[in-house]
């Protein structure tokens, strides 16, 4: 047993995985910022949420993340929701606030950070492959930043509608949709291509359906799978010399989202990432 009792914990309720690369990177960072908090990883079936979120107001937990398949369903017990997660209908990150739960979704965040570091998303033009959770909350939170002009390229219409339809109804938000049928490919006028579907992940040979020769250097090519971090789509684009931003980014940068949200405490994201690639072994 512990000299002292543990001062906060937070948690993470979803499906079971292999490991939790979100837990070792809060654990390390946690440890670098001398806090004396812990993450929780727990396996939550869906008839047992109603009962586990009343056991973490019970517990005094001081925040959480969710995964599938709570990301909507959590919502019935929350008592907040933030602009973002409210517009999403989905909520990855719950904080306690004066005794509140108040739900936000950090995913789309990490991402604009990511793309924050190379361009502005002020006034670009993006395509979006997919439009699954990852595809809605990149592109909510673009459009919450200022990019005017969203494509959403999916296979299956109705899916790709619905998100077109719930961008449209942001201010100053353009959406379209394309029905993929063969490669897609980029128009000249296009800043950012991101691939949000979770083709190439664990498989770094696996073919993104997009015409790479279309392409140019003046893009900024993104993809969401983190492992492994060079998909094949980031080497074709890096072979095209676009600018590129891999997965990882993306992970760590919702994750030290979360961190801040939770301590209001800013960690280290360098640590954080090599955290994270200790984990993936990279």
């Amino acid at each position: 047993m512990a000299d002292k009792p543990i001062q906060e914990l937070v948690s993470c309720m979803g499906q079971p995985v292999a490991g939790n690369p979100t837990q070792f990177m809060m654990e390390r960072a946690f440890e670098d910022c001398e806090l004396d908090w812990r993450y929780l990883t727990l396996e939550v079936p869906a008839e047992n949420l109603k009962d586990a979120m009343a056991g973490f107001r019970a517990m005094g937990l001081r925040g959480g993340n969710f995964t599938i398949p709570h990301k909507v369903e959590v919502i019935q017990y929350l008592d907040g929701l933030s602009e973002a997660a409210e517009r999403m209908g989905a909520v990855n990150c719950v904080n306690v606030v004066d005794g509140q739960l108040i739900g936000e979704n950090t995913d789309g965040k990490g991402f604009v950070q990511s793309l924050k570091t190379v361009l502005e998303p002020a006034g670009q033009k993006v395509v979006i492959l997919g439009a699954g959770g990852a595809a809605r909350a990149i592109s909510v939170e673009l459009a919450l930043n200022g990019v005017t002009d969203i494509t959403i390229v999916n296979r299956t219409e109705s899916r790709g509608q619905e998100l077109v339809d719930l961008l449209n109804n942001i201010e100053g938000v353009h959406a379209s949709l394309i029905v993929l049928d063969g490669d897609y490919e980029v128009d000249d006028d296009v800043n950012v291509v991101i691939n949000a579907t979770s083709i190439g992940l664990g498989d770094a040979d696996a073919r993104v359906p997009l015409d790479v020769e279309t392409l140019s250097s003046d893009m900024v090519v993104a993809d969401v799978v983190f492992n492994p971090p060079m998909t094949r789509l980031l080497r074709d684009a890096q072979q095209r010399e676009c600018r590129t931003l891999d997965g990882l980014g993306m992970l760590v940068n919702q994750a030290v989202i979360g961190f801040k949200i939770w301590t209001d405490v800013d960690p280290n994201p360098a640590v954080m990432r090599e955290a994270l690639e200790e984990y993936l072994e990279i």
